[in-house]
């Protein structure tokens, strides 16, 4: 057999392998376009701030003020915070020390949001915005709303306060007579995960 013959030969034994890889890919292809690439998450449910609001209606008055000031960034540093957790003397507090460059703080925001609405009538919620910028700091509480309001903490000097970790996102948990109970390093994954540590250092 001649070489041009023989190569005719090979390539009409591979013509139909080469045509089943072709559909098979273009199927593949069909697919990916119809899925959008990939499957997606389901998107997770918009927190209605006002409805949270008034479920927190009638919360004693220390409480109450904490929820007056939803999602809002405070100033005043270490000297307004002091002050606010000394009117919240009696009161368990969780405080969570957040960023919006903090990848681990938006995924477990979610959680604040609802645990924060549903215990916010026993136990007091704060936020402490460190090494943050106050532009997208307030464009993250837009986007993501509490509750309960954050204070701007640019210097750490409000984290060092607390002895907080340098590394985000931290939890403190203040129990009713001003003493800290327990310090959570890195992010709440669910809802009962948060409540489990409330209800295990705090005893609201």
């Amino acid at each position: 057999m001649d070489p041009r013959s023989a190569t005719v030969w090979r390539v009409k034994r591979a013509l139909p392998w080469l045509l089943g890889v072709g559909i098979l890919t273009t199927l593949v292809v069909v697919g990916l376009a119809q899925s959008g690439g990939e499957e997606k998450a389901p998107a997770a449910p918009t927190f209605d701030l006002p409805d949270a609001r008034e479920r927190l209606r009638g919360a004693p008055a220390p409480l109450a003020a904490l929820h007056a000031q939803s999602a809002q960034l405070l100033d005043g540093g270490t000297k307004a915070f002091d002050a606010r957790l000394a009117a919240l003397e009696g009161t368990p507090v969780v405080i969570n020390k957040w960023a919006s460059w903090c990848g681990p703080c938006r995924a477990e925001f979610p959680a604040f949001q609802q645990v924060a609405t549903r215990r916010g009538k026993q136990v007091a919620f704060l936020g402490v915005n460190g090494f943050d910028a106050r532009e997208p700091a307030e464009r993250f509480l837009r986007r993501f709303p509490v509750p309960f309001p954050s204070y701007a903490d640019p210097d750490e000097r409000i984290s060092r306060s607390l002895r907080a970790p340098k590394n985000y996102p931290i939890t403190v948990f203040v129990d009713r007579a001003g003493e800290t109970a327990f310090i959570h390093q890195g992010f709440y994954e669910t809802e009962a995960r948060l409540e489990e540590d409330i209800d295990r250092y705090l005893k609201p």
